[in-house]
């Protein structure tokens, strides 16, 4: 079983390829932080760490 993404500008899912055996990367920048703290800030840095 292969894991497929999306790919925007290819317009189509391509099999995720990594560049080291059995481990993935993911950058994910930090919140804007322009006004108060809300629930979306946490959202992210939820979401992300699930995957």
């Amino acid at each position: 079983m292969s894991l497929k993404l999306y790919d925007s500008v290819q317009k189509q899912k391509i099999v995720f390829e990594s560049l080291e055996e059995k481990k993935a990367k993911v950058y994910v920048c930090g919140p804007t932080v322009y006004d108060d703290a809300h629930l979306g800030h946490a959202r992210s840095a939820i979401v992300f760490d699930l995957l």
